[in-house]
């Protein structure tokens, strides 16, 4: 039973060191280059652990720094800081990836460093996404709106210390569980990329129309295909487009929006009906495959008629984002990821519902948002008030303007591009998280024991 464990303070067994307080100016680069060593920030760290890298989240330092502060592979980062009351991502923890980049890591993180051998590392990776941790730090952070922790906080907190080998049994099962996660994202996002180049060389590039001007066959169609795309361009009112195609501003693609709705944590004589309340923050975590974090709330009947997400509709978020981070994010939803949840689903209410004319304008239009977010172009629908950016939803629906092909064109498009995302949404990802997540608790507590062989 897990009371043969010994109960141990975490201070007794591991050291957490502060970052380095860094004052000279960041700039953004590419997270996958490898020319200067990146910066962790707490906008790298995913809610459920582990980091998550791009070119508008991290950062890298541009002077000289001191070595103590570089981190080694398979080190572990504690977030000591949160900018919400809620506390979701306070002692979140993140391994420090073995791909070769330099990491440094800010006054903002803490470094944990094993003071003794009796630890293992991993374990203590798992140990810091057990909900008790997080409800310790929470309930020892000071602060209201921005909590904070200290070193000496952390290391108050008391667990029962597994025999080694035990620990790295327990770190073993819910490594393999991560690792097929991981696998099931890397698809994941290889579909996505697919329908974003394909989507990139129709409608941005227009690569088979100047194919078909310099008399050459367009590259990966059936002839059938090739033959409904025409042989030139012509002047619309901002630039070329393919001939017979048509620049349409966003909103007139639309038959339906509105904004989103936040209800009351608890059902009442007003907000009666359960619902899921789909945030910008949960953006990049449904399109990798998770919904655990999508707060389930309470809401009316009539707010819920005119807000309820369909196969085939949008959400925008329209407030939000950061100095790094434009607004602007979206997600195109499917009956597969709709499926996740137990009750209907609402955008939050600072984000929009947008619903698209017809199906196949809607795969197109997903398609469009996506590339324009991860072009910077959001950033200029963007304004800010009292440090909060807002999305200029008008401004965006009347001068954004897309690329509208034939009717044959479309069908093609959209019957290409949405069985990917059919099949993104249809992943084993949820299960297996909340597998996951339903063995950590039991595994760490010893509430559920593994046969250990002995060597």
């Amino acid at each position: 039973m897990s009371s043969e464990w010994p109960l141990v303070r975490l201070g007794a067994v591991v050291e957490i060191k502060h970052g380095w307080p860094f004052k000279s100016e960041f700039f953004s680069v590419d997270a996958n280059s490898s020319e200067l060593p990146i910066v962790v920030a707490i906008g790298n760290f995913e809610y459920s652990g582990g980091f998550r890298f791009g070119t508008t989240l991290t950062k890298r330092y541009s002077d000289e720094y001191p070595a103590e502060y570089a981190l080694r592979p398979g080190e572990t980062l504690l977030v000591m800081t949160c900018q919400t009351a809620g506390g979701e991502i306070l002692g979140i923890p993140a391994r420090i990836p073995n791909d070769g980049r330099l990491y440094l890591h800010n006054q903002r993180l803490g470094r944990v460093v094993p003071k003794t051998e009796s630890v293992f590392n991993d374990f203590l990776y798992w140990l810091f996404l057990h909900p008790d941790f997080n409800r310790h730090l929470v309930n020892s952070a000071s602060g209201t709106k921005i909590l904070h922790t200290a070193p000496i906080r952390i290391g108050s907190f008391q667990f029962r210390l597994p025999p080694l080998p035990e620990q790295r049994g327990i770190a073993s099962v819910l490594d393999a569980l991560d690792d097929r996660i991981a696998l099931l994202r890397e698809t994941n996002a290889t579909l996505e990329a697919i329908a974003q180049a394909l989507f990139k060389s129709w409608f941005v590039d227009f690569d088979p129309v100047r194919a078909k001007m310099q008399g050459r066959a367009p590259e990966g169609m059936d002839e059938a295909t090739a033959a409904l795309f025409p042989d030139g361009l012509e002047e619309a009112e901002l630039g070329l487009v393919p001939r017979g195609w048509r620049l349409v501003p966003f909103g007139q693609l639309l038959c339906h929006t509105i904004g989103g709705d936040w209800g009351s944590d608890v059902p009442d004589e007003k907000n009666e009906v359960r619902v899921a309340i789909i945030r910008g923050t949960d953006i990049p975590d449904l399109q990798s495959g998770a919904n655990s974090r999508v707060p389930v709330r309470y809401t009316s009947q009539k707010k819920l008629a005119t807000r309820k997400l369909e196969d085939g509709d949008i959400v925008l978020e329209v407030s939000g984002g950061s100095k790094d981070q434009p607004t602007g994010r979206a997600l195109y939803l499917t009956n597969g990821l709709l499926g996740q949840f137990d009750c209907p689903a609402e955008p939050a209410s600072f984000c929009r519902l947008l619903r698209p004319n017809t199906k196949d304008i809607g795969v197109l239009l997903g398609q469009h948002l996506t590339y324009i977010y991860a072009q910077g172009k959001t950033w200029e629908y963007q304004n800010q008030s009292t440090g909060i950016a807002n999305f200029q939803t008008t401004h965006f629906l009347e001068t954004e303007l897309v690329a509208i092909p034939t009717d044959e064109v479309l069908a093609v498009f959209a019957n290409t591009v949405r069985p990917l995302i059919d099949r993104s949404h249809l992943t084993q990802i949820q299960e297996l998280a909340t597998l996951r997540d339903t063995l950590l608790p039991r595994l760490i507590s010893g509430q559920l024991r593994l046969t250990i062989e002995s060597n």
